[in-house]
């Protein structure tokens, strides 16, 4: 017996049970030991662990995040995205020879199919980019049909490869086409996140080099957003990856479920909010209505973190940076001032109501030229490698089965049928 316990009694029959808590989990199983058919009701899942995993620790209470073990105040300062995505998928961090095998093999696997390619043109000019990149994804599945042999370790690997590599790709693709540019081809010379820079930026420069400044920015928010325990993305691509589905659909499914505005639309809504404030000394004001229940706060709070979101504290070290060279963004004073005043409002402080990632990382993106239909794009990339390792640890976890959660009825009980002409 776990040192920690928890008993549970049915008042309706006396009947009692002792359950172990491990982790701060205990088992529902103890419930279905009293009656077979008794559920938990737990609307979206707030109270509930559908499995266990050794890749993220989150401790919304203290504002802690790591990434398998690793706090992410250090990844951030000393890691790469790529050491990290190779950590993730992993378990461990690489070797020097590891990383540069790593790096060797995501490097060169960034092309897309040419067909895959000429699929993007097919959309609309005003379709959405993120809308797009779901598309492609999904249609990835079926130029590597190998990808359904899902139990074979090392066709695992290649997939999980393959989608790191070509996310950024398919991204800038994506873009370009909704602005009406040619496609521009990734390169080997550069660095991840500044290959991704130059096809999206660079227009018939052969020698385009991006800033260096801020290809490392955006490897950092690449970082930050690598992964972030059970959220509604990744539920869904354990959810999807359950029933026995390829990596590349998977992965389509959990960025249809980042695409929408509740999840993945965070830091848009930052950004429409500071310029509906419009000026500093609007700033007061806002804050009023806010407490007035007559507006929202966009940017502030988050579902698991009851404490300042420690992805908040580094990006906005990173913002410095950034301005430096894109120059200052006049939206930076306003949500500087609405952080001021909001940390200073026993309101805010009372309800726990802090800054989180979102609220810097979209004024980052947009300095740097990202239009706000990018920004769940940009999401999207950066999770990608935390997609795929709960789908690894899925696959190969001897505990988990097809997701299938119970409902609580509360429709009509039997009726019998009444033919139409006596209705």
């Amino acid at each position: 017996m776990s040192e920690e316990s928890i008993t549970l009694t049915d008042n309706r029959s006396g009947k009692s049970v002792t359950v172990p808590i491990e982790h701060g989990v205990f088992s529902s199983q103890g419930v279905r030991e009293l009656d077979p058919g008794l559920f938990f009701y737990d609307p979206a899942f707030k109270s509930t662990a559908s499995c266990s995993s050794s890749i993220t620790d989150l401790d919304g209470v203290n504002g802690i995040l790591r990434f398998r073990g690793y706090p992410i105040e250090q990844l951030a300062e000393k890691s790469t995205f790529l050491e990290v995505a190779y950590l993730l998928i992993n378990g461990e961090l690489p070797t020097p020879a590891q990383y540069e095998e790593w790096v060797h093999h995501v490097t060169y696997h960034t092309y897309i199919h040419e067909n895959t390619a000429d699929f993007i043109k097919g959309f609309r000019y005003d379709a959405h980019p993120m809308g797009m990149l779901v598309s492609v994804v999904a249609a990835l599945s079926t130029f590597y049909p190998e990808s359904k042999q899902i139990h074979d370790p090392q066709i695992r690997m290649i997939q999980a490869i393959r989608l790191i590599a070509k996310m950024p790709t398919m991204a800038a693709f994506a873009y370009r086409h909704s602005v009406g540019l040619p496609r521009e081809y990734p390169v080997n010379h550069l660095t991840y996140t500044g290959n991704f820079l130059r096809m999206m930026w660079n227009v018939a420069d052969p020698n385009y080099e991006p800033n260096p400044v801020l290809a490392k920015a955006l490897d950092l928010l690449f970082i930050l957003h690598a992964d972030h325990e059970q959220n509604c993305s990744t539920t869904t691509m354990r959810t999807v990856g359950s029933a026995g589905a390829d990596p590349f659909i998977s992965v389509a499914a959990a960025a249809s479920a980042l695409y929408g505005p509740l999840h993945g639309g965070a830091n848009e809504k930052v950004i429409r909010m500071l310029h509906e404030i419009g000026d500093v000394k609007n700033v007061a004001a806002y804050v009023d209505k806010v407490k007035k229940g007559e507006l929202k706060l966009q940017g502030f709070g988050h579902r698991v973190y009851k404490n300042y979101d420690p992805r908040a504290r580094i990006i906005k070290k990173t913002a410095d940076d950034v301005f430096a060279v894109t120059g200052t963004n006049p939206l930076l004073e306003i949500a500087l001032k609405l952080e001021e005043v909001a940390l200073s409002d026993d309101y805010f402080i009372e309800r726990k109501l802090y800054p989180n990632v979102d609220f810097y990382s979209g004024l980052i993106y947009e300095a740097m030229g990202f239009p706000m239909d990018m920004f769940t794009v940009l999401f999207a990339i950066g999770r990608t490698p935390g997609w795929l390792a709960h789908w690894l640890e899925l696959v190969q976890d001897p505990e988990q089965k097809i997701y299938r959660p119970r409902q609580a009825y509360i429709g009509p009980d039997k009726r019998d049928y009444v033919p139409i002409d006596q209705r």
